[in-house]
C-alpha cells in the first residue's frame, strides 16, 4: 500500500505539471503532502519533513546551482559561448561542420541551458551550414544533441547537481564530473551519427531560402562584436573542474599538510564555483548597474525555479524516507536481475517514464534521485564512483525523450522551421538513442570500475 501511496503521489505530481500545466514546484509540493497525509505520518513529522529535506538539500547544493546559473549567464552576455565556438571551429575544421557544432554544444551546455544555449548559437548555426552547405537539420540536430548531453549529465548544470544531492553523492562532485564527462562523449557521438545519418535527409525552407546577412558566416562572426580571449572564455568553467578535481584527488589521497588543506578547500564545490564566478567578472564589458546588478540579477532570476524545484524536491524525497519505505525494502530478499550494474535500470526507467510524461529534464532528475535514494543504502551502493554512476543512470533516463511536452523540442524545432513529425524523427529518436547509449555505457562502466 505505501508503495502505492508513492506511486500515487508521482501520478499526482505529472498529471498536475503535464496536464493542468501547474509549476513543478507547486505540483512536487501537492505530491509531497499527499504522500504524507495518506502514508499516515503525523503532522509535526510532516512539517519538519518538508522544511528539513527543503533546507539540508539547499545547504548542500544550493549557492553551487546559483554561482553556476551566474558564471552561465555571463559567458553568454560577454560573448564567451561565441569565442568557444569559434575556436572549435578553428580546430576541427570547415570540413565537419556537425562535428564542430556537437563539440560545441557539448562545451557550452556545461554552465549554460542547453535552451539558451540553442538559441544564442542559433545564428552561427544558420550560418556555417550556409558556408558548408549542409543540411539545416542536420546541424540543429547536431547541436541540440551536444547541449542535450552535458546538461543532463555533467554538473554544474543544475539538473545533475540536484541529482547528486538527493543521492548522497554532493560530496563526491569532483568524480561525478569527471564521469560525466566520460559518458556524456558517446551521448553527444551518437547525437552526431544520427544527424549526419538521417537529419541530413530532412528539408527545412532555410534550406531553398538562405540568403541575407544572417546566413553570412564572416558577418555573423563579426556581428558578436569584440570576443573575449580564448584563455578568459574557457577560464570560468575549466578552472572550478579542475580545483574539485585537485581537492577531490587530494582527499581520497588523505594528505594532511597546510598547502594541500588550502586547495582541498578551494575543491570544495561552493568555493570552486566562486571562484569561476570570479574569474568570469574580468569577462564584464564594462563593471557598472547594467553588468553587476542586471547580468547577475538575470542569473539570479533564471536560478530560483530551479532551486525551488531542487529543494522541494529534497522535501519531496525526505518524506518518502520518513514514510516508513526504507524499514520496507530492508526487509527485501533483493537480488537476481536487481543486483549489480542491473539495478541501475531502475532509475533510469523511472527517470525516462517520468521525462517522457512531463517533458522537464531537471524535474525528471529531482524527482528520480528522491525515489532511488532510499534504495541505495539496501543495495550497497556507496562511495564515490557507485553513486556517481547511479547519477548517470538517473541522467539517462532524463534525456528520454525529448518531444512535444519538452519546452527545450519547441525551441530547436521553431529556431529550427521543422515540422513536428520531421522533428519527432530527427530530435525525438536522436534523444533515445543518446539515453540508451548513455545507460549502457554507465552499466559496462560499472562493472569496469565497482
Amino acid at each position: 500500500m505505501l508503495f502505492f501511496i508513492i506511486a500515487l503521489g508521482v501520478l499526482l505530481i505529472i498529471v498536475a505539471t503535464s496536464k493542468f500545466k501547474v509549476h513543478p514546484f507547486l505540483s512536487l509540493l501537492m505530491g509531497t503532502l499527499f504522500v504524507g497525509f495518506a502514508s499516515g505520518m503525523s503532522f509535526d513529522l510532516i512539517v519538519e519533513s518538508i522544511n528539513s529535506g527543503f533546507g539540508n538539500l539547499l545547504m548542500s547544493i544550493g549557492l553551487v546551482i546559483v554561482f553556476g546559473t551566474i558564471i552561465g549567464v555571463i559567458l553568454e552576455k560577454a560573448g564567451a559561448a561565441y569565442r568557444m565556438a569559434e575556436v572549435v571551429l578553428r580546430i576541427v575544421g570547415p570540413k565537419h561542420p556537425q562535428l564542430a557544432m556537437s563539440i560545441i554544444g557539448f562545451i557550452v551546455s556545461i554552465p549554460v541551458f542547453c535552451d539558451s544555449g540553442f538559441i544564442i548559437l542559433n545564428s552561427l548555426r544558420k550560418a556555417l551550414s550556409k558556408r558548408a552547405k549542409v543540411s539545416m537539420a542536420s546541424m540543429s540536430v547536431a547541436l541540440a544533441t551536444g547541449l542535450y548531453a552535458t546538461h543532463t549529465l555533467v554538473p554544474p548544470t543544475p539538473g545533475p547537481i540536484a541529482a547528486a544531492g538527493n543521492l548522497g553523492a554532493d560530496a563526491y562532485l569532483g568524480t561525478v564530473i569527471f564521469i560525466g564527462f566520460i559518458v556524456a562523449v558517446p551521448a553527444t557521438l551518437v547525437g552526431y551519427l544520427w544527424s549526419i545519418k538521417v537529419a541530413t535527409k530532412i528539408e527545412v525552407p532555410e534550406d531553398v531560402s538562405a540568403t541575407g546577412e544572417e546566413f553570412d558566416y564572416d558577418k555573423v562572426v563579426a556581428s558578436f562584436g569584440k570576443m573575449p580571449s580564448t584563455f578568459s572564455a574557457f577560464l570560468p568553467i575549466l578552472l572550478p573542474i579542475l580545483l574539485i578535481a585537485v581537492g577531490s584527488i587530494l582527499t581520497v589521497a588523505e594528505v594532511d599538510n597546510g598547502i594541500a588543506s588550502f586547495f582541498v578547500f578551494l575543491g570544495k564545490p561552493v568555493i570552486a564555483l566562486l571562484v569561476g564566478v570570479i574569474a568570469a567578472l574580468p569577462l564584464l564589458p564594462a563593471f557598472n548597474e547594467e553588468t553587476l546588478n542586471g547580468w547577475v540579477g538575470q542569473a539570479l532570476k533564471d536560478a530560483a525555479p530551479v532551486l525551488l524545484i531542487t529543494g522541494v524536491g529534497g522535501s519531496f524525497g525526505t518524506v518518502i524516507r520518513n514514510s516508513g519505505v526504507e524499514e520496507i525494502i530492508q526487509n527485501w530478499e533483493i537480488g537476481g536481475m536487481f543486483t549489480g550494474a542491473m539495478f541501475l535500470l531502475v532509475p533510469f526507467l523511472i527517470a525516462a517514464a517520468l521525462k517522457t510524461a512531463q517533458g522537464s529534464s531537471t524535474t525528471a532528475l529531482v524527482i528520480t534521485s528522491s525515489l532511488v535514494a532510499p534504495m541505495l543504502p539496501v543495495m550497497g551502493i556507496e562511495g564515490a564512483v557507485p553513486l556517481a554512476l547511479v547519477v548517470m543512470a538517473v541522467g539517462a533516463g532524463a534525456m528520454t525523450v525529448s518531444h512535444v511536452n519538452d519546452s527545450y523540442f519547441w525551441v530547436v524545432t521553431q529556431f529550427t522551421g521543422m515540422t513536428v513529425n520531421d522533428a519527432y524523427k530527427a530530435q525525438t529518436m536522436a534523444t533515445l538513442l543518446q539515453g540508451i547509449v548513455t545507460i549502457v555505457i554507465t552499466m559496462i562502466l560499472w562493472v569496469i570500475l565497482v
